[in-house]
């Protein structure tokens, strides 16, 4: 702002020289100073002639810069003109905003080499008016659909109908789904459909992601098996780091000449810190050896009341002694087709949980509760324990995951892995205060 005042006074003050110089030049006219008068005029051209190229130069470098500002073109070079501090306030404008289009440029190359480097095919589609548009595709998408980067929906229609034909069912709304997609004149594979639908600054966004049903299992197999790996190591590291050290100790021992009843105490401990550490590690392996090889379910016909009843006769003594209140609210009878000393250890092992839940709260109860729908029967077990913390929610199946000292950290995975090979599942869930384990099984 002040560089435009400073430039408006230079203007007015050229003009305020230029009608004085008028003034003089017809004060000599009158004087009959003829060749005065013409010298005075012929001052009042050139002055007229600076001003008009002082003020064209000036309107063409602001309109030029103006012009690239609005078209989003900073390939100018303005460096000859920057030594003319009247154009400051124009040029830090124009560096400034050029400064942000080479940040956002940057940052539009960065995401899109992320994305390009995805295993995971994405479109993002942008609406025009009624239309849509390719707004961005992957190279995953490209090559592995074999779809060139077109810019049209129309186009892509002609290439993949089947993912297109989806997405227009559902008028370009969340979704997700499996479908099959047959890929360079192969054989159909099947694909993790996921889209959803965004608005950001008045411009309608459609993000598709396509992922392989194989990609997915293989991820979550890697996954698997890094825990599974992780909790195998720190388990033998704990075992074998301190049997070697007593090794060494009584190795050191027995190399003396004669050994001391310190020495032979010292002996006996090591001993001892071996076989128990031994016997850990003889739990563990059984534990995983129970995961790896757990034989198919030899299922019958099994009243749900009695299998009940059994364990809750088993868990009597336990809960008596630490004054628990056990609730059974299951009223209905059911005869379920299960292998019903795996569901009962399921049973045991949630019960257990509840039970070492418990002891340190108040209230102690369990709920135990079943409802049957849709050809399925859905048994919960509740507890008024101090929950599941929320950092650990995602690891209660682990293998080998537990809170307690004591425990061995199977249950739960083994209980998983039994209601999944009934064809069901258990879920589990914190509210009110409360901690709920859903089992799921198929009423047949």
């Amino acid at each position: 702002m002040f560089q435009s005042y400073k430039t408006y006074k230079l203007i007015f003050l050229r003009l305020i020289i230029i009608v004085a110089a008028i003034e003089v030049s017809v004060f000599f006219f009158k004087k009959d100073l003829l060749f005065t008068a013409i010298f005075g005029l012929f001052i009042v051209f050139l002055l007229l002639r600076e001003l008009y190229f002082y003020v064209r130069n000036f309107v063409l470098i602001y309109n030029k810069t103006i012009a690239s500002i609005l078209q989003n073109d900073f390939s100018s070079d303005f460096s000859k003109h920057k030594l003319n501090k009247n154009y400051n306030d124009l040029f830090n404008l124009y560096d400034s905003l050029k400064s942000k289009q080479n940040e956002q440029i940057s940052r539009d190359i960065i995401y899109r080499s992320i994305l390009n480097n995805i295993e995971t095919g994405i479109i993002i589609l942008q609406k025009q008016d009624h239309d849509w548009n390719i707004f961005l595709m992957n190279d995953y998408f490209s090559t592995h659909f074999n779809v060139p980067k077109v810019s049209k929906w129309k186009y892509l229609k002609n290439q993949l109908p089947a993912l297109c034909e989806i997405i227009e069912q559902d008028d370009f709304q969340e979704i997700k789904t499996a479908l099959e997609i047959s890929i360079k004149e192969q054989q159909r594979q099947t694909f993790v459909l996921q889209a959803s639908r965004a608005e950001i600054f008045e411009s309608d966004y459609f993000i598709v992601l396509l992922d392989s049903i194989q990609n997915v299992v293989e991820k979550k197999e890697k996954e698997a098996w890094v825990n599974l790996m992780k909790v195998i190591s720190h388990e033998l590291l704990n075992s074998i780091t301190p049997i070697r050290s007593i090794c060494q100790n009584l190795q050191d021992l027995v190399e003396q000449d004669s050994l001391s009843d310190e020495d032979l105490e010292d002996v006996k401990n090591s001993v001892e810190t071996m076989l128990r550490r031994s016997d850990h590690l003889q739990k563990f392996v059984e534990g995983y050896r129970k995961l790896a090889m757990l034989p198919s379910p030899k299922k019958e016909k099994t009243e749900l009341h009695h299998l009940i009843d059994n364990c809750l006769r088993v868990m009597h003594s336990l809960f008596k002694e630490k004054n628990i209140e056990v609730v059974n609210t299951i009223t209905f009878k059911r005869i379920i087709n299960i292998d019903s000393q795996q569901i009962e250890q399921v049973l045991l092992n949630l019960l257990t949980n509840s039970f070492y839940a418990l002891k340190d709260t108040v209230q102690k109860q369990i709920y135990i509760s079943a409802e049957a729908k849709e050809n399925r029967i859905f048994l919960k077990i509740t507890d008024t324990g101090n929950g599941i913390e929320k950092e650990i929610e995602h690891k209660i199946f682990l293998p080998f995951f537990t809170t307690r000292p004591e425990g061995a950290g199977i249950g739960l995975t083994l209980s998983k892995n039994i209601i999944e090979a009934h064809g069901g599942y258990i879920t589990h869930k914190n509210e009110e205060g409360k901690t709920t384990f859903e089992i799921c099984l198929v009423d047949s």
